[in-house]
């Protein structure tokens, strides 16, 4: 994410920022709340809020896992749940200064805490630790290009061009280019959702 004032799609920080604000009043969740929920100081929630600052990807997915959601959610409004074709200029992305961008190219469908994204990171790019999902959360990751280092809970595990591997996503996970090249990988994310949520995760599942 850039620190220009819109998204690629053409989202505002305003707009953004009434979404989150948005979600979090839709589950009476207070701001401090949310600030402890997911490691972000409470100013920053506010200033993201009111679309004074422009969160880092690390930020931004910080806060929807708290709020039990994705990034797309927050970016987009659901779909029909019907075939949906999205167009390479209408699928969202999100580029941080750090030297990474992701590109979500699934549809945010109603009651579907799915995301599936493709992620470059520039040649010697750590993207940070991401907070845990809800239990029973699922995480798919593909090696496109490059060497990726994935670590989940501490450990690291180094993935090459062709590899994959799976973690459950209430772990803690972290994802790292260590060598001299970008690195492109896919990675699809199933939020798990606790009972008496009615197709939506609880803001309760969060654990970091």
């Amino acid at each position: 994410m850039g620190d220009g004032n819109t998204f690629s799609s053409g989202l505002s920080m305003g707009e953004l920022g009434a979404r989150i604000r948005a979600e979090r009043r839709a589950q009476s969740m207070a701001l401090e709340r949310l600030a402890e929920l997911s490691g972000v100081s409470r100013s920053m929630v506010s200033e993201v809020e009111r679309g004074a600052k422009t969160p880092s990807v690390l930020v931004l997915d910080r806060l929807a896992t708290a709020l039990g959601t994705s990034i797309a959610r927050l970016l987009d409004e659901p779909v029909r749940p019907d075939v949906v074709v999205l167009p390479g200029d209408r699928q969202h992305v999100v580029r941080d200064p750090s030297g990474w961008e992701r590109r979500i190219l699934s549809p945010v469908l109603p009651d579907v805490e799915f995301e599936f994204m493709r992620t470059t990171l520039g040649p010697g790019v750590d993207a940070g630790e991401f907070s845990p999902h809800a239990a029973g959360s699922h995480e798919y990751v593909a090696v496109e290009t490059g060497c990726l280092r994935l670590t989940v809970d501490g450990v690291p595990h180094l993935l090459e061009a062709g590899d994959a591997a799976y973690f459950p996503g209430n772990r803690r996970h972290a994802f790292a280019n260590d060598s001299a090249g970008p690195c492109v990988y896919y990675l699809a994310m199933a939020l798990g959702l606790a009972a008496g949520s009615h197709g939506r995760p609880p803001h309760g599942g969060h654990d970091g």
